[in-house]
């Protein structure tokens, strides 16, 4: 049965997940929120029914092992027969400097190597275009194979056997065979040369990248891990940060909560900017920031969106990809996100949140300007002028609009941090203005949004209920850790949205029903919330189980189902992988204590 089991490579430009079984079951092109030409993750409940993959077939495989190699997003898979026969299959996007650049194609290399015995193959290479509705035709040479029809053609270059392989021949592995599926361009170079080549400087520049990171001593192994698939849900080209590389699969079963996450929600791309910066990896900030001059130099009276294209298209209209099954059979697949048409009025605080450090850290190339904070200042402008305003919230709700107080929270937070960049920039002017705009937003909060019969933040002014966004209070700076209205609120949700190990993100009824899946950051949120309130070796057993919670490579989707703890969510989620960084950096042991 179809499950998130899966393993993630890709180059900052492409992306494709690969399942145990080796096979790859998503791949979009030309970039990650493109036509997923392997789509058999979204195309029915069995192997059979499903269309869109590139499988390499071991002859009576009984069992699967997969691992990537270490600190990098190479990726290998081994398929045993019950006869002692093996085979090892590597995957990965190419990615490596050369010619003063980095380069990153279009392009997924697959090599293999017997292990033990001699294993017989089966290669089944079905790519479907138009969200599998046309199949497109082929034509070969010698050593390739092109698959021609709407989107660009692709081509196979390979030294195995090409009959075999447009046939699906099955066929004794006697000696290592690769192939590289990319543009429709030959290779200049011999085709085994350039993929061993292609995978030693990739292994290389993965390598020295995760050397350059700043890493806690306890728990490296997850937060590399976390760190690498962050790097690569980013579309360098423009500096965008994707919540996850895949659309549809439901936030539980059979529960139509089936969204395109294939864009940059400002909201998440903050949090993945922060915890990236946390382990030194400023890159993906300078890059984002010119993403977000770009989205707020467009926003003429000062909107903004909580979620754009990862190319700035604004308009991301929602439809139905009715060829395609849905998740075990699970649709709809959607194509779009109907939430660019919301208002969430939190994202002019991520705006500023994610901008801010660029006024202080001396390491960025480009560090923020005056004509930077200026630009800035309009988006305060907005969010100081809508803070009252009633909004679909961070959770998104499609039907109910209310004064959000994790919303509200946000707009004291652009407030704020645009007081503290004019006094670093000695603009007092400024710095008095917002900081009396943030005391005011703040005075909101502390009398519309607290509830003395619930002892806790409401999740809406006037309200009489808890979300875990209130967690959060903290995170921005608004609530000091020993402050007691946080500590109260803190123990508020615990009793309302706690279930086990697991937190909820409410569990009011929503447009959907009663949500049936914990969402993982929430459990995140509520370690840190732990760490700051001085629950510290609680935060670090709790922080352990979701450890557990991890598939085979050490990733995690949105949701879990908090009594089989089976992933459910758009997969690989950012804001999960950000919740694993931040957590280990702040339970870690100091590596003076141990060394």
């Amino acid at each position: 049965m179809t499950s998130l089991s899966l393993g993630v490579v890709g180059n900052c430009a492409i992306s494709a997940l690969i399942d145990p079984e080796a096979r790859v079951v998503w791949y979009c092109l030309p970039r990650p929120d493109g036509d997923p030409v392997f789509h058999a993750l979204v195309d029915g409940e069995t192997r059979e029914q499903q269309r869109g993959h590139w499988s390499i077939e071991l002859d009576g495989s009984v069992r699967s092992e997969q691992q990537y190699v270490g600190n990098t997003t190479v990726l290998l898979t081994r398929l045993f027969d019950a006869a002692g026969n093996a085979l090892e299959i590597t995957d990965f996007a190419p990615r490596f400097e050369a010619r003063e650049r980095i380069y990153r194609p279009l392009m997924l290399v697959r090599r293999i190597r017997p292990i033990t015995g001699k294993p017989r193959i089966r290669v089944r290479l079905r790519p479907s275009y138009a969200y599998g509705r046309s199949t497109p035709e082929r034509t070969h040479g010698s050593n390739h194979i092109r698959y021609v029809g709407p989107q660009p053609t692709m081509r196979l270059s390979t030294n195995a056997p090409i009959a075999f392989v447009l046939d699906e021949t099955s066929f004794l592995l006697e000696e290592p065979l690769s192939f590289l599926l990319g543009p429709d361009e030959a290779l200049a170079e011999g085709i085994e040369s350039t993929a061993r080549a292609y995978q030693e400087k990739t292994e290389r520049y993965w390598k020295e990248w995760v050397r350059r990171l700043t890493l806690p001593l306890e728990w490296q192994e997850a937060v590399i891990r976390a760190a690498l698939t962050l790097k690569l849900c980013t579309f360098e080209e423009t500096g965008a940060i994707l919540a996850a590389i895949t659309t549809s699969i439901p936030e539980h079963h059979g529960s139509s909560r089936n969204w395109d996450y294939r864009y940059c929600w400002l909201r998440d791309a903050f949090f993945v900017v922060r915890a990236l910066n946390s382990l030194s990896e400023v890159d993906t900030m300078e890059r984002y920031l010119r993403y977000l001059a770009n989205l707020v130099t467009g926003a003429g009276r000062g909107h903004l969106q909580p979620v754009y294209g990862v190319g700035l298209e604004h308009n991301l209209y929602e439809r139905e990809a009715g060829d395609l099954a849905g998740y075990r059979g699970m649709g709809p697949v959607r194509i779009g996100n109907q939430a660019f048409e919301h208002f969430q009025h939190d994202v002019y605080g991520n705006v500023v949140l994610a901008s801010a450090q660029a006024f202080f850290d001396l390491r960025l190339l480009r560090p923020g300007t005056l004509a930077d904070f200026e630009r800035l200042e309009r988006v305060g402008e907005q969010a100081y002028a809508v803070h009252l305003l009633p909004d679909a919230g961070m959770w998104e709700l499609r039907t109910r609009a209310r004064v959000h107080t994790s919303s509200v929270l946000m707009c004291w937070a652009a407030c704020d941090r645009l007081a503290k960049i004019a006094t670093h920039l000695h603009l007092d002017v400024k710095a008095a203005l917002w900081q009396e705009r943030a005391d005011e937003i703040r005075h909101a909060i502390e009398t519309k949004a607290w509830n003395a019969g619930l002892n806790s933040y409401a999740e809406s002014f006037g309200g009489d209920d808890v979300e875990a966004g209130l967690l959060l209070m903290a995170e921005v700076g608004y609530s000091a850790p020993g402050d007691p209205r946080f500590r109260s609120t803190v123990e508020a949700i615990e009793r309302r949205l706690k279930r086990g190990h697991h937190l909820f993100r409410y569990v009011a009824a929503d447009d959907f029903g009663v949500p049936q899946t914990a969402f993982n950051i929430c459990t995140f949120w509520h370690i840190d919330a732990l760490i700051r309130v001085g629950r510290k070796a609680e935060a670090r057993e709790l922080f352990e189980h979701t450890l557990t919670w991890r598939n085979r490579v050490g990733l995690l989707s949105e949701d879990i189902d908090p009594k089989t703890h089976e992933l459910w969510g758009n997969y690989p989620q950012t804001y999960s992988l950000v919740g694993i960084i931040n957590a280990a950096t702040r339970l870690s042991k100091r590596w003076e204590e141990m060394i």
